[in-house]
C-alpha cells in the first residue's frame, strides 16, 4: 500500500511541478465533497495566469526599452502635456497615469520633458532631502489623486459560503433526497407526526453535520487569513518630516523617498535618485534572471523587483494597482499554496478506502434488498408491495449510502490542514512565521539543522570591546574614549575610514537625539566611531564618495572610494581581518607614521586577530590606500597594496538558553552545525560555548572545504560541525550533500541575500526575521521572527507535534471505519438486517471526522517529543506500530458488537415486542464508546500513561464531554428521530464498561513489539 501512495500520491514538500500536482488530483476519484477537498490546494489555473502575465511582462519592458531608445534618438519634437484639473487642484502637476507611463515603459523622453526626477519630484510636491511632510493637507489630497499602495485581494468567503459549500457533499444530498422521499411516504402511511420521524431524523442529522463541519472549516479560514496577512507584514527605511524612520510598504505614497539596500524589495515604482552599484533583479516581475544595473541614466525601478547589489535612495512614483506587480500579485494570491505530501497522501488514503467502502455499500445494499425480496418470495407476498416494503428499501439505500458517508474518510486530508493551521497559530505566538504550509511537517522530520553564528546563536547586540589601533591594543569600555591615545595623524584617517566605509547612518530621530542606523556590525563600530569624537555628518559632507562595493559575504569585505578635502581619492576597506591583513603592505605605527609592514609586525597584528578570536570576539581590519591618476566610478577598488590602520574586537555575546537548545537537538537526534563567515578561532570558541563543537567534531573554513574532493567529502562531512570562513557557495554545497548523499532532512538558516540559493536547497530554509533581508524571507519557508536559536528548536517541536497528532487522528479514523463497514456488512449479510442505522451512522461519522479531528490533530506539543529520533525522509507515515493498533482494537470492538448481536438478547434476558429496538440501542451505545474511549488511547500510540497532560488540552476534554452529553440526549430524549429507546442504569454500565474495557486492550497491543 505504501508503496502505492508513494508512486501516485507523492509530492515533493518544495517545488512540486504541477504534472505532479495535476496527477494526485485526477486519482481522486471516489469523493463526497470536491469543493471542500480541494479548499486548501493550490488552485494551478491561476498560477499559470500568473506566468502569462510574467511573460507579458517580459515582453513588454523588451519593446519599452528599445523604443525608449530609439525614440530618444529619433524624435526632437516638443511633447505637451495637459495636466488634469483635479490633478491641478489637488497641488500637483503631473498625474498617476503619466507616472506610471513614464517609469513601467522606461520612457526617457517623457521623463527628460518632465525635468527629469528633479521635475517629477517638484511636480509631486517632495524633497529629497525632507521626504513628504505628513502634517501637510496635501497628504490626503495625494491619496485620493495617486491611490494607495495595496494590491486587490480575493474577497474573504463569510460563513454563509461554507455553509452552502458543505452541502455540496454527495451523500448528504442522496440523504436529504431519501429523507424526502421516506417524509411523503411515512405520513402518507401513517400520517402525521408519526410517520414523519424517520425523515426528520435524518434531516436534522444532516444540519447538525453541516453546522459543525462549517463552523470548523470557517475558523481555519480564519486562522489562514490571519497568517496570510502577516506574511505580507514588510517594513522600509523611508524619509519623512525630514527624519528617516520605518514604514510599513502599505503606506507609501508617490513622492515618498525611499532608501533600500541589497536585499530589499523594490515597494513600488519609483525613479533612482542616488545610490552606488545598484543591480535589480526583475525575475519576480519578469521571469527573466539577468540582473538590471540602474543609475542617473536608466534610472527606472519597478514594484516587487529586488536590490540584488548595492544601495539607493528612490522616489516613489506608481502605487498599488496601477503597478505591474500589483496586478500580478492579485492573481497570485488567488494561486494559493502548495499543498503538503502529507495532504496528498492523505487524500491518496481517502479515496482507496472510499472505494473499499463504495464496494461494500453496494454489497450490503444488495444483501439487505435481496433479503426482503427472499422473505416475500417465502410469504408468497411478492407480487404485492406495500409501503412500509418501500420504506424499508428506502431504509436500506440510506444505509448504504451512510456506509459510503463512514467509509469515506474526507476528514483525513481536512485534519492535515486543521493540524497545520493550529499549529501555525500557535507558532507565530512564539515568533515563527510559517511561510509555506508543508515546512511544519518538514520540520518535524528534520535531522540537521546548519545554523548561522551572527544573530542565531549569539545575541546580535555588538559592541566594540577591544582594539589594536596604531598597533596598540587597548580595551575600550562604552561612556569613555582612546582618542588621546591614538595620534592625530591616525585618527583622523580611522574616522574617515569609519564614517565613509559603512552602510550604516547616523540620523536624528523624532526626539531630536542622534540614533544609529545600520546592521549590528555598522552600529558597533560607528559608536566606537563617535566615542573617538567623530561628526558623521562633517565627515560625510566633507570627502565625496565617488564609488561603493557593499559587503559581499564571498570577498567578506567592503570598500569604498572618497575624495578626501585635501584632494586626490583614496580607498577605503573594511572586512574579515585576516583577508584585508593579506592585502596590506604597510601600517601605521604609534607615532602615527606609514611604514612598510615587515614580518614581526605582521605577525604581532595576527596573534592579536587570534588573540581576539579565542576571547569570542568578531574581528574587523580596517585599511586604506592612497590612489594616484584620475578614478571614476567605474574603476574597480584596489585588492591590494594598503596600509593597516587598525583591528577592532566585536563582543557578540551568545543568547540566553541556546546552549540548553542544542542540547534538546542533540537528544532528539538532531545535529547542529554552526556555519559562519566569521574566524575560525571565534567560531569554535562560540561553538564550544553553546555545545555544538565536540571533542570528535571537526572544525573546517571554507576554502579549505572546496578543495576537497568527493571521496574526502563522504568522510568529512559527517564530522564536521563548525565551517568558518565560508562562502554562501560552501554552505549551499554541504546542503546539497546532507540532503542527496547522506539523505538527511535538512534545515538552514539564513538572512543575506546570498543565502537564498542554500535557503532554497535546504527541506527546511529559515530566515531571519530582524536581520533578514526580504530575499532571505521571500526565498524560506519559516521566518524567525526574534532571530534565536531557541525558537527553531520550537518550530522543531511543532513540527514533530503535527506529524504525531495527524497520525493519531488517522490511527482512530480508520479503526472507526474498519468497525463501521465490517459491522454492518456482516451484520446485513448474517441477519438481513443493519444494527446501526442511517441517523445512528451520521453521528458515529461525526464523532470520527469533525470533531475527531478537533480533538486528536490540535494536541499541543510536550518535552517528550524531543527525546524521540526523528522520523527522517525515509519513514513511512502509516507505521506498523499505527497498523498493529488500528487492527487490535477493530478487532475488540468487532467481537464485542457481534458478540452482542449473537448472544445479546439471551445472555440479557431481552424479549418482548421491543427486543430488537433495545439490542440496537445497546449495540449503538456500546459502539459510541468504544470509540470514546479509543479517542482517548490514541493520545499515544507506543505509551501505555494515555491520561498525561489530558486536562491541558482544552479543546479534546470539550470535545469528549459534548460527544457523552450528546449521545445520552440521542438515547434517552431522541429515540423516535435516531431509532433508538432509553436504556437502563445497568444497560448504560455495560455500554460504558464495555468501551472502556478497549483501553486495557489498546495498553496490552503496546507490548506486542513490532
Amino acid at each position: 500500500m505504501e508503496s502505492f501512495f508513494n508512486e501516485n500520491f507523492e509530492v515533493k514538500a518544495k517545488h512540486s511541478s504541477n504534472e505532479a500536482l495535476e496527477r494526485w488530483r485526477k486519482l481522486c476519484g471516489v469523493m463526497k465533497n470536491p469543493k471542500r477537498r480541494f479548499r486548501f490546494t493550490a488552485n494551478l489555473s491561476k498560477r499559470d495566469e500568473a506566468a502569462v502575465i510574467r511573460r507579458t511582462n517580459q515582453e513588454k519592458l523588451r519593446i519599452a526599452v528599445l523604443v525608449s531608445k530609439v525614440a530618444f534618438q529619433l524624435i526632437q519634437g516638443v511633447q505637451h502635456y495637459n495636466v488634469p484639473e483635479e490633478v491641478k487642484d489637488a497641488g500637483f502637476q503631473i498625474c498617476a497615469e503619466e507616472l506610471g507611463s513614464i517609469v513601467e515603459g522606461h520612457d526617457t523622453k517623457k521623463l527628460k520633458f518632465h525635468g527629469g526626477v528633479d521635475g517629477i519630484a517638484e511636480k509631486l510636491s517632495t524633497s529629497f532631502t525632507n521626504g513628504l511632510s505628513t502634517m501637510s493637507e496635501l497628504m490626503d489630497r495625494r491619496q485620493e489623486i495617486f491611490g494607495m499602495n495595496k494590491f486587490a485581494e480575493s474577497q474573504s468567503r463569510g460563513f454563509w459560503i461554507f455553509v452552502w459549500e458543505a452541502l455540496h457533499d454527495m451523500t448528504l444530498m442522496i440523504l436529504a433526497a431519501c429523507a424526502v422521499v421516506s417524509l411523503i411516504v411515512g405520513i402518507a402511511i401513517e400520517g402525521w407526526p408519526r410517520g414523519a420521524h424517520d425523515g426528520l431524523g435524518i434531516v436534522a442529522s444532516i444540519l447538525l453535520v453541516v453546522v459543525v463541519t462549517t463552523t470548523s472549516d470557517y475558523r481555519q479560514s480564519l486562522q489562514f487569513k490571519d497568517l496570510d496577512n502577516e506574511k505580507k507584514k514588510i517594513a522600509v527605511q523611508v524619509t519623512r518630516n525630514g527624519y528617516r524612520q520605518r514604514l510599513s510598504i502599505y503606506e507609501l505614497l508617490p513622492g515618498d523617498i525611499v532608501h533600500l539596500s541589497i536585499g530589499d524589495q523594490v515597494p513600488a515604482d519609483g525613479l533612482f535618485i542616488s545610490g552606488f552599484s545598484v543591480s535589480i533583479d526583475e525575475s519576480s516581475l519578469t521571469g527573466e534572471s539577468e540582473p538590471v544595473m540602474v543609475g542617473m541614466e536608466s534610472p527606472f525601478m519597478l514594484s516587487g523587483t529586488k536590490i540584488r547589489d548595492g544601495s539607493c535612495k528612490m522616489l516613489v512614483t506608481t502605487v498599488g494597482m496601477r503597478t505591474q506587480w500589483g496586478k500580478l500579485m492579485a492573481t497570485l494570491s488567488e494561486g494559493g499554496d502548495d499543498e503538503t505530501p502529507l495532504q496528498v497522501k492523505l487524500n491518496g488514503v481517502a479515496t482507496f478506502i472510499g472505494k473499499i467502502g463504495l464496494l461494500f455499500a453496494l454489497v450490503t445494499f444488495a444483501v439487505l434488498v435481496q433479503g426482503l425480496v427472499s422473505r416475500k418470495w417465502q410469504e408468497g407476498t411478492f407480487l404485492s408491495w406495500s409501503g412500509d416494503d418501500a420504506l424499508s428499501m428506502l431504509e436500506y439505500f440510506a444505509v448504504a449510502v451512510t456506509i459510503v458517508v463512514v467509509a469515506v474518510p474526507e476528514g483525513l486530508p481536512l485534519a492535515v490542514t486543521l493540524s497545520l493551521a493550529f499549529a501555525m497559530k500557535k507558532m507565530m505566538t512564539e515568533k515563527a512565521l510559517v511561510r509555506h504550509l508543508a515546512a511544519c511537517e518538514t520540520m518535524g522530520s528534520a535531522t540537521s539543522v546548519c545554523s548561522d553564528k551572527t544573530g542565531t546563536l549569539t545575541s546580535n547586540h555588538m559592541t566594540v570591546v577591544k582594539s589594536c589601533i596604531c598597533m596598540n591594543v587597548k580595551e575600550w569600555i562604552k561612556g569613555t574614549s582612546l582618542s588621546h591615545e591614538i595620534p592625530d595623524s591616525g585618527l583622523s584617517i580611522l574616522l574617515q575610514s569609519i564614517f565613509t566605509n559603512t552602510g550604516g547612518d547616523v540620523v536624528v530621530n523624532k526626539k531630536g537625539e542622534h540614533e544609529i542606523l545600520g546592521t549590528p556590525t555598522d552600529t558597533a563600530i560607528l559608536e566606537f566611531g563617535l566615542s573617538l569624537g567623530g561628526d558623521f555628518q562633517a565627515e560625510r559632507r566633507s570627502s565625496k564618495i565617488i564609488k561603493v562595493e557593499p559587503f559581499n559575504s564571498t570577498k567578506k569585505r567592503m570598500g569604498v572610494v572618497v575624495e578626501p578635502p585635501e584632494g586626490g581619492f583614496r580607498a577605503h576597506c573594511k572586512g574579515a581581518s585576516e583577508i584585508i591583513l593579506a592585502t596590506c603592505d604597510k601600517f601605521i605605527n604609534s607615532s602615527g607614521h606609514v611604514v612598510p609592514l615587515d614580518e614581526a609586525s605582521s605577525n604581532h597584528l595576527k596573534a592579536t586577530i587570534d588573540q581576539f578570536a579565542n576571547e569570542a570576539l568578531r574581528t574587523l581590519c580596517l585599511a586604506y590606500k592612497e590612489l594616484g591618476g584620475d578614478v571614476s566610478a567605474e574603476s574597480p577598488i584596489p585588492e591590494s597594496g594598503y596600509t593597516c590602520i587598525g583591528i577592532v574586537g566585536i563582543k557578540d555575546p551568545v543568547r540566553p538558553g541556546v546552549k540548553e537548545s542544542v542540547a534538546v537537538c542533540h537528544s532528539a537526534g538532531i545535529t547542529v552545525r554552526m556555519v559562519t563567515g566569521d574566524n575560525i578561532n571565534t567560531a569554535k570558541a562560540i561553538a564550544r560555548e553553546c555545545g555544538i563543537l565536540t571533542d570528535d567534531g571537526i572544525a573546517i573554513e571554507g576554502p579549505e572545504f572546496r578543495e576537497k574532493s568527493q571521496e574526502e567529502l563522504l568522510d568529512l562531512i559527517p564530522k564536521i560541525q563548525v565551517m568558518a570562513r565560508s562562502s554562501p557557495l560552501d554552505k549551499h554545497t554541504l546542503v546539497k550533500h546532507l540532503r542527496t548523499t547522506f539523505d538527511e532532512v535538512v534545515a538552514v538558516t539564513g538572512d543575506g541575500t546570498n543565502d537564498a540559493p542554500a535557503l532554497h536547497e535546504a527541506d527546511i530554509g529559515l530566515a531571519m526575521g530582524i536581520a533578514g533581508t526580504e530575499v532571505a524571507k521571500e526565498s524560506a519557508d519559516v521566518v524567525i521572527m526574534d532571530d534565536n536559536f531557541s525558537t527553531i528548536v520550537t518550530v522543531s517541536k511543532w513540527g514533530r507535534s503535527v506529524y504525531i497528532n495527524i497520525q493519531k487522528f488517522v490511527q482512530f479514523q480508520l479503526t472507526v471505519n474498519v468497525v463501521a463497514l465490517i459491522v454492518n456488512f456482516s451484520s446485513a449479510c448474517l441477519t438481513g438486517s443493519a444494527p446501526l442505522t442511517a441517523v445512528q451512522l451520521l453521528w458515529v461519522n461525526m464523532i470520527m471526522d469533525t470533531l475527531g479531528a478537533l480533538a486528536l490533530a490540535t494536541e499541543p506539543p510536550n518535552d517528550e517529543l524531543m527525546k524521540r529520533p526523528p522520523v527522517g525522509r525515509k519513514g513511512n507515515f502509516i507505521s506498523n506500530v499505527m497498523w498493529r493498533n488500528i487492527l487490535g482494537q477493530s478487532l475488540y470492538q468487532f467481537l464485542v458488537i457481534w458478540f452482542l448481536q449473537a448472544k445479546g438478547k439471551a445472555l440479557l434476558g431481552f424479549d418482548g415486542s421491543d427486543s430488537d429496538l433495545v439490542l440496537n440501542t445497546l449495540i449503538f451505545n456500546s459502539f459510541v464508546f468504544c470509540q470514546v474511549f479509543n479517542e482517548i488511547s490514541s493520545r499515544e500510540m507506543e505509551e501505555i500513561n494515555v491520561f498525561k497532560g489530558i486536562l491541558d488540552n482544552n479543546v479534546f476534554v470539550g470535545v469528549l464531554s459534548c460527544t457523552v452529553l450528546f449521545q445520552i440526549i440521542i438515547v434517552e430524549y431522541l429515540g423516535t428521530f435516531a431509532n433508538t429507546t432509553p436504556l437502563s442504569f445497568a444497560q448504560w454500565f455495560l455500554s460504558v464498561f464495555l468501551g472502556f474495557l478497549g483501553m486495557p486492550v489498546s495498553a496490552g497491543l503496546k507490548l506486542i513489539s513490532v
